[in-house]
């Protein structure tokens, strides 16, 4: 465990070096991460490279869900992949199980049990039209059952670094922490479960709206 720990930091410090550089990130709001504690990085979602840069502009390790094909893959690409995934301390998750939605869940709540941190996007895939939509319960759901804030994240720039399809150019990009979101509110009215779920979704919905400045469609 340790050396995981070592190479994790290893190799993060490598890519947010590159990142600096490279991508000059704009970086906003980071006296709201909470430094102990289970927490919820829920953030809009453009580019494959989000899951890169908010864990190196978060000072905490923060857990993502991953395709199982990251894992999968052939020779020295396929070797350099599952290196690559497992040390960042992704989750693989088979997207043909008809289960994967509930499992990937039940994986992000034991990350939370453990007082960790988990990435997610509400809206469950990138945005292609650049519009910020109708955002799943599921982040809610965690949330609720973990008992964890939820820090609200907008990231600008990073579907001109990395557009789908395309090969990465030089960009500048800015990712902004809003103020958490504490689903106690839900818990100690009593709220029934969906009603609490639906409230706390469109919550920090609004708050992702705010920070990356994206249309909402619903």
């Amino acid at each position: 465990m340790h050396n995981v720990r070592v190479t994790y930091r290893v190799l993060k410090l490598i890519v947010s070096i590159l990142s600096l550089v490279l991508l000059r990130p704009r970086v906003t709001g980071v006296d709201n991460i909470p430094r102990k504690g289970p927490v919820i990085f829920a953030s809009n979602h453009l580019s494959f490279i989000d899951s890169v840069i908010i864990p190196i502009t978060v000072p905490r390790h923060v857990t993502f869900l991953a395709k199982k094909e990251y894992w999968t893959g052939k020779g020295v690409k396929g070797a350099m992949s599952r290196w690559f995934f497992t040390t960042m301390g992704n989750i693989p998750v088979d997207r043909h199980d008809p289960r994967a939605g509930q499992r990937s869940l039940e994986d992000a709540l034991a990350v939370l049990e453990k007082g960790g941190a988990f990435g997610i996007y509400p809206e469950g895939t990138r945005s292609r039209d650049g519009k910020l939509h109708k955002g799943h319960t599921g982040a809610a759901w965690l949330a609720l059952t973990g008992k964890a804030l939820v820090v609200p994240v907008g990231l600008k720039g990073t579907d001109k670094v990395k557009p789908i399809g395309k090969m990465p150019r030089l960009g500048r990009v800015e990712v902004h922490f809003g103020t958490p979101i504490d689903p106690a509110r839900q818990i100690e009215a009593g709220t029934k479960p969906a009603k609490a779920r639906r409230e706390l979704t469109e919550e920090v919905m609004t708050a992702i709206q705010k920070l990356s400045g994206q249309e909402r469609v619903d």
